[in-house]
C-alpha cells in the first residue's frame, strides 16, 4: 500500500536523496536524451539530470522564479520510504494547465498502481496535463486517458485534452548545468579513462539512438493521426 503526499516546499533532505537516486539510477528513461547505460557518456548524464531535478526541488521554495509542484508516493507502513514521485510545472498564464516533467516509480514497486495514482492526483488539480514521452511509453499514457498531440524531437507530446495548451510553462535553462566545473571534470575523467576515440564513438551512438527514437516518435504520431 502507498500514500500520496503533496509537498508545499523543499522536501526534507532524506526525500531529496531518494528522489535524486531514483533519477540517477534510471536517467535513460527519464531524460529526453535517452542515454543507454552501456554508453560511456552515461555518468555524465546521470550527474547532469540529477542536478537538474535537484534544481527543480530547490525551486519549490518559490525563490527561483519557477512554479514547481511535487507529489510523493510513500510506503504506507514506512512513510519515510519513497516509492515514486511526480514533478509538475504549473503554467504561468493558465491555472488549468501544467506540464508533467518527471514521473518515476522505484522498480520494486512498479505495476502496483503507484504511477497511476500519481498521475490521477495531477489530473485532479489540472484540466490540461501535458507531457513528453518516448513512443514505447505512449500506450501506457493512452490507457490513462492522455492523447497524442505531436512529435517533439525524439519524444511524443501528449495531453489530457488531446490538444497542446499553448500555455506559458517556465523551465530550467539546463545549458549552464552542462558547463559547470563538475561536468567538465567528469568529462575529463571519462576522456582519460576511455580515450578520445571511444568518447567520439559514444557521442555518435547517442546521436544515432536519438535519430531512431525521433523516427519512432514520428511514426507513432502518424499512426495515431491516421487512426483518428
Amino acid at each position: 500500500m502507498f500514500i500520496l503526499r503533496r509537498l508545499e516546499g523543499v522536501p526534507p533532505e532524506s526525500f531529496q536523496n531518494q528522489i535524486r537516486q531514483l533519477v540517477i539510477d534510471h536517467v535513460g528513461q527519464l531524460s529526453s536524451v535517452a542515454i543507454s547505460p552501456d554508453n560511456p557518456l552515461y555518468p555524465l548524464y546521470q550527474y547532469g539530470v540529477g542536478l537538474e531535478v535537484h534544481q527543480y526541488l530547490m525551486a519549490l521554495d518559490g525563490t527561483r522564479g519557477l512554479a514547481v509542484e511535487l507529489t510523493l508516493a510513500l510506503d504506507a507502513e514506512a512513510p519515510d520510504q519513497l516509492l515514486g514521485f511526480a514533478l509538475v510545472l504549473p503554467a504561468q498564464d493558465n491555472p488549468q494547465a501544467c506540464a508533467l516533467a518527471y514521473l518515476a516509480v522505484v522498480p520494486s514497486h512498479r505495476r502496483q498502481g503507484i504511477a497511476l495514482g500519481l498521475l490521477r492526483a495531477v489530473r485532479e488539480r489540472y484540466a490540461c496535463v501535458e507531457l513528453s514521452t518516448f513512443a514505447q511509453q505512449v500506450p501506457w499514457f493512452e490507457n490513462m486517458g492522455l492523447q497524442v498531440v505531436a512529435c517533439t524531437g525524439p519524444q511524443v507530446l501528449m495531453s489530457s485534452t488531446g490538444q497542446a495548451s499553448g500555455a506559458l510553462i517556465g523551465r530550467l535553462d539546463i545549458a549552464p548545468i552542462y558547463q559547470t566545473v563538475e561536468v567538465r571534470q567528469i568529462h575529463a575523467y571519462l576522456l582519460k579513462q576511455q580515450g578520445e576515440a571511444a568518447m567520439l564513438d559514444a557521442e555518435r551512438l547517442r546521436d544515432e539512438r536519438l535519430d531512431v527514437l525521433t523516427e519512432q516518435a514520428r511514426a507513432c504520431v502518424r499512426e495515431r493521426k491516421t487512426v483518428h
